[in-house]
């Protein structure tokens, strides 16, 4: 929701449904986004949708007619819903935005993530690339961006998807595709790029561009509702993992295989960008754009001054970035450079302490009132000595990132943190890596981090004179390594020595900044571990309701609900 070109307000559906993924129509969201604005629909100028389902159409019925007989499946399930549903874009969203009957716009996929990263930007002119699964038919693409306006200037168009490889190795290793890519990040670190010369001499040829082409005789998501052929297991004489089955060598291998081609694939894109644009900063949106690892060898790389990544890259941010050509392409209204839109990505909705109290009390939930200006320091005392903080303040973060409004937080120095928050809490793979919240002004002396990282989305190292056990991390294989203690911030070190810090700076969300500022006057240190305020399946809490449940059924120890305390 735009107001006169400010971002008022941004929130994903599954936070109100508490359905993880919901793809419904965003009912309760627009209902948030416009009392927030407080306006009626009647009251809005213009509605730009983040997608051209018509051309998107196109691109399945092609596949339809390449693939007759194998797609027959995947379009027995997928036609009804695009003639009830997709087809009837502009018709539902009137249906559904009562009283509205102004303009229909729709933004092409890939400008919708350009515009959402570079719009939101502070840069005045930048590079751009986005890379997902696929837009309309563009699965990656490079732009440049200047002023208040944006060209796509290089395409890579579907089947050859580097979001959709990276999805299908996913599937094979017995993960959720669109949904756990991330669990492949994390797991790379534990294994060696063993079989990246295989992808890149049988599934992907990748050219010195960065665009690529798949051998499709491995891939059956063009036409089928599997992402894989048969001929992936013969290629890896390994047969797909179910989710229960544990976790061998061979997976972690190739999972940090797959990320070893996906950096470079990323970095080949950066280098076309800088050489297409000659811009000093790069702008980054697409599902892809949440990699932070890919990220953090951009960054490493030194092509560009400055990145900026969309906080919601994935097709959440769409939205905004949809508004936001609408508003400087269709309006003409020129932007304001030198700040980020996004506002630390806090525009969801904000805690209530009034209706929380109503509903613990009905709930016969004991809570102790505090002052708001005490929560900072009684919050550091609690996790200094071990205790696991669940923490709601100010607005809800919008996208997959928990920066300090919707978090469970931790003591970054405690060996233990991380096996408690993964298995008693958050009931997920141990293997996962947790996250620092850093103060903004000491995380160049703990991090190789040349600029600030205020959405989570770069992985870089901990500094090399920072780093213990070197040779015994080395020595030891697989998940054994999560005994190792690697730094004197173990809970947040990765078994590689990396971390994806949160710098938190004077323009984070207030009560968080505190927070660590109370931590780092009690310890010495100057961060926190900080993951998202949800437990395995769900999606992060939004209000009070939500925190009370995920606090009774984990072994969260506190919670603090703005300055209300629960205590198990």
């Amino acid at each position: 929701m735009l107001c006169d070109g400010e971002i008022a307000a941004a929130c994903e559906e599954e936070r109100f449904s508490r359905v993880k993924g919901d793809d419904s129509f965003p009912q309760q969201s627009i209902s948030y986004a416009l009392e927030k604005a407080n306006i009626e629909p009647n009251h809005l100028d213009l509605v730009v949708y983040y997608d051209k389902p018509l051309l998107t159409f196109s691109r399945l019925v092609q596949s339809y007619i390449e693939f007759p007989l194998k797609s027959f499946l995947s379009f027995r399930k997928s036609i009804p819903l695009w003639a009830n549903q997709k087809l009837k874009i502009p018709k539902i969203i009137r249906e559904n935005l009562n009283r509205y009957d102004g303009p229909i716009c729709f933004s092409k996929h890939h400008e919708s993530h350009a515009a959402s990263s570079f719009f939101c930007s502070p840069f005045r002119e930048a590079a751009l690339i986005v890379s997902d699964g696929v837009g309309e038919w563009a699965c990656s693409s490079i732009g440049h961006g200047v002023e208040n306006s944006l060209r796509i200037l290089k395409e890579c168009h579907f089947p050859h998807s580097l979001g959709l490889f990276y999805s299908t190795i996913t599937q094979y290793l017995g993960f959720k595709v669109n949904e756990d890519e991330y669990k492949i990040m994390g797991l790379a670190p534990y294994g060696e790029p063993k079989y990246a010369d295989r992808i890149l001499t049988n599934l992907v040829d990748l050219k010195p561009d960065g665009s690529l082409a798949l051998n499709l005789d491995y891939f059956r998501f063009p036409y089928g509702l599997s992402m894989f052929s048969d001929k992936l297991e013969l290629l890896f004489q390994e047969k797909p993992r179910n989710k229960q089955d544990p976790l061998k060598s061979f997976h972690m291998d190739l999972a940090a295989s797959v990320q070893n081609v996906t950096n470079e694939v990323m970095l080949r894109l950066a280098s076309t960008a800088k050489n297409l644009t000659g811009a000093e900063n790069l702008c980054l949106a697409g599902g892809v754009a949440l990699n932070g690892v890919s990220n953090g060898k951009i960054l490493q790389k030194g092509l560009f001054k400055n990145i900026y990544i969309q906080p919601a890259a994935g097709d959440a941010g769409g939205a905004i970035g949809a508004a936001l050509q609408g508003w400087h392409e269709y309006f003409g209204e020129k932007r304001a450079v030198g700040i980020d839109r996004m506002k630390g990505a806090l525009l969801g909705p904000a805690v209530n302490v009034s209706k929380a109290k109503i509903f613990f009390q009905s709930c016969g939930q004991k809570y102790q009132e505090v002052e708001f200006a005490k929560i900072p320091k009684l919050a550091a005392r609690w996790i200094a000595s071990g205790k696991v903080v669940g923490w709601c303040q100010g607005r809800m973060e919008f996208g997959p990132r928990a920066l300090g409004a919707r978090s469970i937080l931790g003591d970054a120095r405690n060996p233990e943190t991380q096996t408690k928050m993964n298995l008693k809490i958050k009931f997920r793979e141990s293997f996962r890596p947790f996250a620092p919240a850093v103060l903004e002004e000491e995380a160049g002396s703990i991090f190789e981090l040349t600029q600030k990282s205020p959405y989570m989305l770069l992985i870089v190292p901990l500094k090399e004179k920072l780093r213990k056990n070197k040779e015994n991390n080395r020595r030891i294989k697989g998940l054994k390594k999560l005994k190792v203690v690697r730094s004197i911030y173990p809970a947040v070190t990765h078994v590689d020595y990396s971390a994806r810090p949160q710098t938190v700076g004077n323009d984070s969300e207030p009560m968080f900044r505190s927070l660590v500022e109370e931590f780092y006057k009690n310890t010495g240190c100057p961060m926190i571990v900080n993951t998202s305020f949800n437990v395995q399946g769900e999606p992060i809490v939004c209000d009070h309701k939500d925190a009370l449940r995920c606090f009774r059924m984990s072994q969260i120890d506190i919670l603090i609900y703005g300055n209300l305390v629960l205590k198990k």
